[in-house]
């Protein structure tokens, strides 16, 4: 554990340090920019465009061995990818804007399309004299061994500068992302926003490849912003809490693998971000299992409360033991079945307010407050008090009647 704190600590070796702090920069950048995406319901954009980047780093390391180079320039290969990965944002474009085809069908055709050439210029180079020790697997999944201290500053940078335009474009990328119709009655012009966004993101992907790998630089890329959809309601919140989610990922996975040379770090991280994932899934006190399978007894409860208190208000035995079992935990009934002093008190005021709700049903028959009257609410909760003073007049000269 000594290994890992001085890892998190940035206290395992300057290189170390380096890796960590541009994988906390790329996991907050993915997290922040992935977000506009997701929000527009075009996550697998990502995918498209990793799998693009794939045959611009074979044709990259072809020209720079052809140039005389040894073909592992780091900043070569990023620039070979990134005009491959632009080539294809165009292509799944071109496709929906031209053609009748969707937007699932297009990315899905580019991506397998550019994959296939990328495997297949990978095929080639290991044929090459020079192509051997290439390296380019590493493109794939990722890797920090044989990372140098300028390429890990180039991916530093690299996230910086992405989190500085996600920032400048914050506003316009929101609003096109919730309300493209809205946004272009403003005059945002919609189509280059949308470019943006996915800049943003090709971006993200081209900086990402050394340390993470284009196949799960898209993991990276989503599982941030979903992870942080279930924390809140606000665009923005979602933005950077995805940020920090990502950034945390990097960090910690980039701590893990320096502690244990021996495990990836691409991998890692995306595991990291995973295990944010499921405790969200499951904690988050919103929208998590947890939380609605607590909202979904609690209002069983209080359908019960209800049910059984009208039936002790109607002289009506009550044979269901969850019944039972509430209404005798609250002190509202005796284990012999009989109401006990505050189980009267209650079983008149739901009795009354029952009263309440029939007459208010029957005198707003065409307004949609009634509407809202799910058997539980207390009729307080909806109308006025003038409402309900005239609501109980009604149901006095009903008793009365």
């Amino acid at each position: 554990m000594g290994g890992f704190f001085d890892a998190l600590f940035l206290q395992s070796g300057y290189n170390a340090a380096l890796v960590t702090l541009g994988a906390t920069l790329l996991g907050f950048a993915a997290g922040a920019g992935g977000s506009f995406l997701f929000l527009r319901k075009r996550a697998l954009v990502s995918d498209a465009v990793a799998h693009a980047t794939l045959p611009g780093v074979g044709l990259a390391f072809i020209v720079m061995v052809a140039l005389g180079g040894d073909g592992r320039s780091l900043v070569g290969l990023l620039a070979g990818s990134a005009i491959s990965a632009f080539l294809g944002l165009l292509a799944v474009e071109w496709i929906v804007r031209r053609t009748r085809l969707s937007e699932d069908a297009a990315i899905g055709a580019v991506l397998s399309v550019f994959f296939g050439a990328g495997v297949v210029l990978l095929t080639v180079i290991q044929g090459m004299s020079r192509g051997r020790q290439a390296g380019l697997e590493d493109f794939l999944l990722g890797s920090t061994a044989g990372m140098l201290m300028q390429d890990a500053l180039l991916i530093a940078g690299g996230g910086v500068a992405v989190v500085c335009a996600i920032w400048l474009l914050r506003r316009p990328m929101t609003l096109v992302a919730f309300d493209p119709a809205f946004a272009a009655a403003r005059g945002v012009d919609v189509r280059r926003i949308d470019l943006a966004m996915m800049g943003v993101v090709l971006a993200v992907t081209v900086i990402g490849l050394k340390l993470v790998g284009l196949i799960l630089i898209v993991a990276l890329l989503i599982i941030p912003p979903v992870t942080a959809r279930f924390w809140s309601e606000r665009a923005e919140t979602v933005v950077w809490v995805a940020g920090c989610i990502g950034g945390l990922s990097g960090w910690i996975g980039a701590a893990v693998s320096a502690s244990a040379p021996a495990l990836p770090t691409g991998p890692i991280i995306v595991l990291v971000a995973t295990v944010a994932f499921a405790a969200s899934l499951l904690f988050s006190p919103a929208r998590g299992v947890a939380a609605a399978v607590m909202a979904r007894r609690a209002f069983q409860a209080r359908v019960h409360r209800r049910q059984g208190l009208l039936a002790l208000a109607r002289n009506e035995p009550i044979h269901d033991p969850l019944t039972i079992r509430i209404l005798t935990a609250e002190g509202l009934l005796r284990p012999d079945g009989v109401a006990t002093q505050a189980g009267h008190a209650a079983c008149q005021r739901v009795a009354r307010d029952e009263r309440r709700w029939s007459a208010a049903r029957r005198l707003h028959k065409d307004t949609a407050l009634t509407g809202r009257y799910d058997g539980l609410t207390p009729i307080e909760e909806v109308f006025t008090g003038d409402e309900i003073a005239w609501i109980d007049r009604h149901v006095v000269t009903e008793g009365a009647a």
